[in-house]
């Protein structure tokens, strides 16, 4: 049996080294129909689409009728977008195998991608009562409904295919996203708890209920969720990392690292994971520690930006300015639109005294991200910097236009103008920041480090506090 089984897996390996070829040379090869839907399969696994679709494209002129072949050829061109195309060969599907669900489950979901959601939901609809899984077409009902942005009802099929199978993952993790962005999650805790007290044992139960608390910042009943999760199944990577990313939330940087290592031992290395523990170690103040785990998500992967970020950051800390500014470069070239990586580089700009390079980086950023107060400050501080008072002002100005209840702008404001001795006008900008934020107004005394002024300035706060 052992030799048959040894032989069966030799012959297997050289028809597919013949297949493989055939799909490299184009040489025509026979093939029986399995081989065919074993190298769909394993393409599909790989996620190689391109050699997914010849495959496809092959096998059926062999095999004409093959129902795998045509419904995997219509899969691959919706994912595609070429739906016109998807949709006839699922006609010639239809006809050679006339009332076959996984033909009309496909047709559905083609229609689902098109954005035709009242027909995707009436196939989906005469499909309840076929062989497919109940709580998977309630699932695609309720995806359907999800993407029509109709979500008090994609609300409602979810459940039901909750109801159905407590471990349909897709279904649970969708709920949650839907009652979040209707604001509906809070309310329905209870649904959550349920769902752990019908099984108890289910981890996926505790773990969804992790991340309704997770999305409700209630991070230490999180934690506790997440940890029943792991008690219960313990190669559970997915609650470890979001174990991880809680008690960050909560700042225990020491207590996140570990299950952002039991992450690595489950999955593997990976670079989101590894750029967490870089973050934790700099948040504990551990550069040598942070620098060592971006530089292995960089090396994982040369376009993760969040890495070349990190090592940014931490060269700052570390004052090598030339360095930090290579990498938050490099963090640009990745992803040029993320106004925090801009901000960081006119900072290391400024630093470096390249004022040119440094205020372009904050209009920059400015412009990403209009409504970021802290930009205005940093950008209008390299100004007043420079001894150029006017545009610095200038630029608060046009902050406050655009953000009147920012009381941090208005304390700026008010600095600048006492330093240019403007105290009718500095007056005013500091009765709007104190009945916006009154508790804030002690950063002025970090601008005024000279103590007569800081006495000055008590004496005119505390005069309005009496008001």
């Amino acid at each position: 049996m052992s030799q048959e089984f040894d032989e069966r897996k030799d012959f297997l390996k050289e028809t597919f080294r013949r297949f493989e070829r055939m799909m490299q040379t184009d040489e025509k090869s026979f093939f029986e129909l399995d081989i065919y839907e074993r190298a769909l399969e394993l393409y599909l696994e790989k996620e190689d689409l391109a050699r997914a679709l010849k495959v496809c494209n092959i096998g059926l002129e062999e095999y004409p009728y093959s129902l795998e072949l045509m419904l995997g050829k219509a899969n691959l061109l919706a994912e595609r977008s070429d739906f016109d195309a998807a949709l006839e060969i699922l006609e010639r599907a239809a006809l050679f195998h006339p009332g076959d669900p996984d033909t009309l489950f496909t047709q559905a979901s083609v229609f689902n991608l098109m954005g035709e959601y009242e027909s995707a939901i009436s196939l989906f609809k005469d499909l309840l009562h076929s062989p497919i899984d109940r709580d998977e077409i309630y699932y695609q009902i309720g995806q359907a409904y999800q993407n029509w942005e109709k979500y008090e009802e994609a609300i409602a099929y979810y459940k039901r295919s909750i109801a159905i199978n407590l471990n349909n993952e897709p279904a649970l993790y969708e709920l949650a996203h839907c009652l979040d962005i209707v604001g509906r999650l809070e309310t329905h805790l209870d649904y959550y708890q349920e769902l752990v007290n019908r099984d108890p044992f289910s981890y996926l139960a505790w773990y969804n209920l992790g991340i309704a608390f997770s999305k409700l910042e209630k991070y230490e009943d999180a934690v506790n969720a997440y940890e029943y999760a792991t008690l219960i199944k313990e190669d559970f990577a997915s609650a470890y990392f979001n174990l991880g990313n809680s008690y960050m939330n909560m700042q225990a940087f020491e207590l996140a690292i570990p299950n952002y290592m039991k992450v690595v031992a489950e999955e593997g290395p990976q670079p989101e994971t590894y750029c967490c523990i870089g973050t934790c170690y700099e948040k504990l103040g551990k550069l040598d520690k942070a620098i060592e785990y971006y530089q292995k998500a960089v090396k994982l992967d040369e376009q993760w930006d969040d890495g070349w970020f990190g090592l940014g950051i931490c060269m700052g800390e570390l004052e090598r300015w030339y360095e930090a500014v290579g990498f938050i470069r490099k963090a640009i070239k990745v992803s040029e639109l993320n106004p925090d990586y801009w901000l960081a580089l006119a900072e290391m700009e400024f630093k470096l005294g390249n004022m040119a390079s440094s205020l372009e980086a904050f209009e920059k950023s400015v412009e990403i991200e209009p409504s970021n107060p802290d930009v205005w400050l940093k950008w209008s501080y390299a100004h007043f910097e420079q001894g150029n008072h006017g545009r610095a002002l200038e630029l608060i100005q046009a902050a406050i236009d655009d953000m009147p209840d920012e009381a941090d702008l208005y304390y700026r404001a008010a600095a600048y103008l006492i330093q240019t001795g403007e105290y009718r006008e500095a007056l005013l900008h500091l009765e709007i920041a104190l009945t916006l934020d009154y508790d804030a107004h002690i950063q002025l005394y970090e601008f005024f480090p000279d103590l007569e002024k800081q006495k000055a300035l008590f004496r005119i706060i505390e005069q309005y506090k009496t008001k």
